[in-house]
């Protein structure tokens, strides 16, 4: 089953993203941690992550970016 959803800061493959709280649309051409939207200081933002559009999304080594013990 391919996520839906990846919080900020997952570690994702190539492809785009949506914001899930505002919509803004992100491309990430290569693999790196998500940021935070850009526009997380316009409007409010709880839910702080990403819709993936394309690209596989949270990597399975990374499943959880805010749980330490890595």
């Amino acid at each position: 089953m391919q996520k839906v959803y990846a919080p900020n800061g997952s570690d994702v493959s190539a492809g785009t993203y949506e914001c899930a709280d505002c919509g803004y649309e992100y491309s990430n051409q290569s693999k790196k941690s998500l940021p935070p939207c850009p526009q997380r200081l316009d409007s409010v933002h709880v839910q702080n992550g990403w819709k993936i559009l394309s690209g596989q999304g949270d990597a399975v080594e990374d499943p959880y970016p805010t749980k330490s013990g890595k």
